[in-house]
């Protein structure tokens, strides 16, 4: 694994901080939360903005890339994966997951660095938060 310089370091732990403040903004914590803020539901949201977005529209940021998503996860984390279309087995280029309920969400990947990776920590956001559309 190539390392990382310290810019493209700071760019995805700047992706993720925000991913996770997004998250984690609640005005009232003693009330539960809606069953759509449990980490799966918001998942599934984040998947099919994603797939209708980014592949099913043909993006040309995105076409290097394949959507694979992992929401039957024991682990209580359910995430999707951005691939390499060619090359679905390799490591993953980002990872967006959630857990916990509400949905804590979390990305990292080297894509995250890219000129890409700010609008996929914005779409992501809207997503989660249950907006819908293409940026």
């Amino acid at each position: 694994m190539s390392s990382m310089n310290p810019r493209q370091f700071a760019a995805l732990c700047c992706a993720a901080a925000s991913l996770v403040l997004v998250a984690g903004c609640q005005s009232d914590r003693s009330a539960s939360p809606p069953a759509s803020s449990a980490a799966l539901p918001t998942m599934e949201r984040v998947a099919l903005g994603a797939n209708g977005c980014w592949f099913k529209s043909g993006d040309p940021a995105f076409k290097a890339y394949r959507l694979a998503p992992e929401l039957n996860s024991f682990s209580g984390r359910p995430r999707i994966l951005l691939v390499p279309r060619k090359s679905p087995e390799a490591r993953p280029l980002a990872v967006i997951q959630a857990e916990g309920h509400p949905a804590r969400l979390q990305a990292f990947g080297p894509l995250l660095s890219e000129p890409v990776g700010t609008r996929i920590a914005a779409d992501v956001q809207r997503w989660a938060a249950g907006g819908q559309g293409c940026s």
